[in-house]
């Protein structure tokens, strides 16, 4: 992060997610920050705040000062706070969301999908709204009824149980299929002669949910119907976050990138990384972190 764009080295693409902006301490980090040359892109892979004033000034920040910027949604995106003004539900908050990243020039799961030319480039970026589906159950839990049985039990359920509205799908794995099915199209669409980038708020494989402290949480965060899309979408790289546990992995031989900032009580851990961008492309040196 800089205070001030530099012209002195080649546009780069940098992800984050999982701002918050919410919390002052986040709000300041985000006011902060700057591209570190006037033609980098960044990707945005989701919870970037609750409130729709805050998802607004957010990525208005970010778009007038990057050159391209790319937002794939998140789950506290599509909550339904009680005091925020804008009381709109599921997939109409969702395409409320949309209007005003192209009132932005913020690209979302709806455009078309843009291609990087600069170094590491060409490849396609393909920014995708997924959600989930109970898949990803915990040891021992066949049915998705079992599974959230056991996670009240635990005490470890996701707020999007009270706040996150499927509506109009019956529920929010209907809805989940229903945004597999259409990204499934659109990715079999796309030159196959190029590599992509997937971007999802969620983990698109089950993998990095096993670091998780609460295994029941990863419920919440994915779906099986997406596990071989790395290798069938010739991935060189998938971007999310949610977990809150930023770092890189490899997953068949792909770079899995958990681009998150989360909260800062999460920071003051030894483990945790300062908050940053997290490069891209071109491909920084291989490192398990």
């Amino acid at each position: 992060m800089t205070t001030s764009a530099s012209p002195r080295r080649a546009p780069r693409l940098f992800a984050i997610s999982d701002l918050h902006v919410a919390y002052p301490e986040n709000r300041k980090f985000v006011d902060e920050l700057w591209p570190e040359h006037e033609g980098d892109w960044l990707i945005v892979a989701g919870d970037v705040a609750e409130m729709a004033a805050d998802i607004e000034w957010s990525l208005r920040t970010l778009a007038e000062r990057f050159d391209t910027v790319i937002w794939s949604p998140g789950n506290h995106e599509l909550w339904t706070p009680r005091d925020d003004p804008n009381q709109l539900r599921g997939e109409p908050r969702y395409r409320h969301l949309v209007e005003l990243c192209r009132q932005l020039g913020v690209l979302t799961p709806e455009d078309p999908f843009p291609v990087w030319r600069g170094e590491g480039g060409p490849v396609t970026i393909a920014p995708l709204f997924l959600l989930y589906d109970y898949t990803f159950r915990p040891e021992g839990t066949y049915a998705k009824s079992d599974a959230l049985e056991y996670a009240y039990e635990t005490g470890v359920v996701c707020t999007d149980e009270v706040l996150l509205h499927p509506d109009p799908y019956p529920s929010r794995e209907d809805w989940c299929r229903a945004r597999v099915a259409v990204s499934k199209e659109r990715l079999d669409a796309i030159d196959p002669s190029l590599p992509t980038i997937l971007i999802n708020h969620w983990p698109v494989v089950r993998e990095p949910t096993r670091i998780l402290r609460y295994p029941e949480f990863a419920l919440w965060c994915g779906t099986e119907a997406t596990a071989d899309w790395p290798v069938r979408y010739r991935a060189a790289a998938v971007v999310y976050g949610h977990l809150h546990v930023p770092r890189t992995t490899w997953h068949d031989g792909i770079r899995h990138e958990e681009v998150s900032v989360g909260y800062p009580r999460e920071w003051k851990r030894d483990w945790h990384p300062s908050p940053r961008l997290r490069q891209i492309m071109p491909a920084p040196a291989r490192s398990a972190r």
